[in-house]
């Protein structure tokens, strides 16, 4: 009897609140990397958008092959992760409105990308040379750039959503 009148003794000074809970989610998320459909079906979508965020390891497992997760390679995972940052945003900064999409090897620094046949195979070459001898300035290692023309942009195109 005492016990309850010291509850309800508790429950008039504290007021009720509501608590935030950090448990780990079970769900899948699959809403924050899938793209939403139109109405009329007009939006291009490639292969590399059009799996499912869960589905990466399973059905896109080339992109996903991440050497930096290896027992013994923890200090080394910062460092991965920013020269792939700065490899994706030198290569669209030297290849401005030519990139149609991109082809991750395994994490060798060979790059490859489809381009767009608006550029000349000069203008290629010299792009070609300039990155390779940048990046291998800037991450300190030897890198090898193969781009591919695309005739038609709508090859690259998987399907409409």
């Amino acid at each position: 009897m005492v016990l309850k009148g010291y509850l309800a003794c508790i429950r008039s000074i504290l007021p009720l609140h509501r608590s935030i809970y950090t448990s780990t989610c079970l769900s899948k998320n699959t809403r924050s990397g899938v793209v939403r459909r139109t109405r009329n079906m007009s939006e291009a979508l490639t292969y590399e958008r059009s799996k499912k965020p869960h589905q990466i390891a399973v059905l896109k497992s080339w992109n996903s092959w991440n050497t930096s997760n290896i027992h013994g390679e923890d200090h080394y995972t910062g460092v991965i992760t920013y020269q792939d940052s700065l490899i994706r945003l030198f290569i669209n900064g030297t290849f401005p409105t030519h990139v149609l999409s991109e082809v991750r090897l395994t994490y060798l620094l060979l790059i490859c990308f489809n381009l767009s046949n608006r550029i000349s195979s000069s203008e290629l070459y010299f792009l070609t040379g300039y990155a390779e001898q940048m990046l291998s300035y800037l991450l300190r290692c030897p890198v090898k750039i193969e781009p591919r023309m695309i005739l038609n942009p709508k090859d690259v195109i998987f399907r409409y959503i």
